[in-house]
């Protein structure tokens, strides 16, 4: 699989990407105060997001997010008392509907805070630098319940992959129908819903349909940790399938 390939996993990063639908709700967890005012400002100028909140902290940002159920909270990584990693398993270990969302910013690009942050349930991982159209386009995109990474982060990602031994399919991805797997490797590969009803001759709302079965069956959140299982067994590798046996 290509990095430009793996870009359609995360979804565009265009600035005309519309929201899933109305206005979409955003709590920003950052201990600079500075960092809050500017991602609030950058944010209120889009007609469709509304800043709900501010935290210093990743208890404040837990408790705040609870109290007032925003659609994304923007999470730093390094804050004090509770750290953006902590925090967001906290909050995505609760079930919700809608659930919450968090995508992380940050200044950090290291491996270890990719996959910890991914693996604690973030929705997506953006650099601090990030253009301001692009930090509006990522937060549509992981409402409508896509993920999101930087390309250079992605680029670690996979190498990350790449490295580890192979594990054992879980077994629970055995209770796929054929259907489900042929989609479920659609998915991991970066495939969108339309390009996989064109590919399979269905329709978007069975593909939409069999994503949701997918992700409850293997008790997955979103997208990526599709990707994520996908590479961490092989069933998929960086250039091409893998089949199980």
């Amino acid at each position: 699989m290509t990095v430009s390939t793996a870009r359609r996993l995360v979804g565009p990063m265009t600035p005309e990407q519309p929201p899933a639908a109305g206005t979409v709700r955003v709590l920003i967890a950052d201990d600079d105060e500075l960092v809050r005012t500017g991602f609030r400002l950058i944010l209120e100028s889009a007609h469709d997001i509304e800043v709900v909140g501010e935290a210093a902290t990743g208890r404040e940002a837990v408790t705040m997010a609870r109290e007032r159920k925003p659609d994304v909270v923007l999470m730093d990584i390094r804050m004090p008392e509770v750290d953006g990693i902590t925090a967001t398993r906290e909050l995505t270990a609760v079930s919700s509907d809608p659930p919450v969302r968090v995508l992380i910013l940050t200044t950090f690009n290291l491996d270890e805070y990719v996959y910890d942050a991914l693996q604690a349930g973030a929705s997506g991982f953006l650099l601090k630098d990030v253009a301001a159209s692009q930090l509006a386009s990522g937060l549509r995109t992981v409402v409508a319940g896509d993920a999101l990474l930087a390309p250079v982060i992605l680029r670690r990602l996979i190498e990350e992959f790449t490295a580890r031994p192979i594990a054992r399919p879980p077994q629970a991805i055995g209770d796929l129908t054929g259907r489900e797997e042929e989609i479920f490797r659609l998915v991991a590969m970066g495939r969108s819903n339309p390009e996989i009803a064109r590919e399979l001759s269905i329709s978007q709302a069975t593909v939409k349909t069999h994503v949701a079965r997918i992700l409850m069956k293997l008790g997955l959140r979103d997208r990526i940790q599709v990707a994520i299982l996908a590479y961490e067994t092989g069933i998929i590798g960086p250039a091409h399938p893998r089949h199980r046996t």
